[in-house]
């Protein structure tokens, strides 16, 4: 089964890599939307896969980090787009989450990625 927990951070970031002229180059904002997912058995009992509040209190250490901040400036970030941002996000949850299958980044409503780690 796959339980996931969805937070928010507002973060600033510029892609340094874009072609020039490329509107990404500047300076700008975004309200991330950030899944987490975990997968793993049903344990009978509690009848879940994780406590939710669990899920929160793993993450809240990486929100710290992201919310109200430079992404750029974010040792490993230095070129922030959604995709290296969730490849960063599995690297500092997946030590201590057990069963962590799937992070999901939105940088706007409809656009994002999902990364799998590996």
């Amino acid at each position: 089964m796959d339980v996931f927990r969805v937070f928010q951070v507002e973060a600033a970031h510029r892609l340094p890599n874009v072609p020039d002229g490329h509107k990404c180059a500047r300076l700008h904002g975004h309200s991330f939307r950030i899944e987490v997912h975990v997968s793993g058995p049903l344990e009978e009992r509690q009848g879940w896969v994780m406590d939710f509040a669990d899920l929160r209190r793993a993450f809240q250490p990486v929100f710290e980090q992201l919310d109200h901040h430079y992404l750029n400036e974010i040792d490993g970030l230095a070129n922030p787009t959604s995709e290296n941002l969730a490849r960063w996000i599995w690297q500092q949850l997946s030590p201590g989450l057990a069963g962590l299958s799937k992070i999901v980044v939105q940088e706007t409503c409809n656009a994002g990625c999902i990364y799998r780690g590996g």
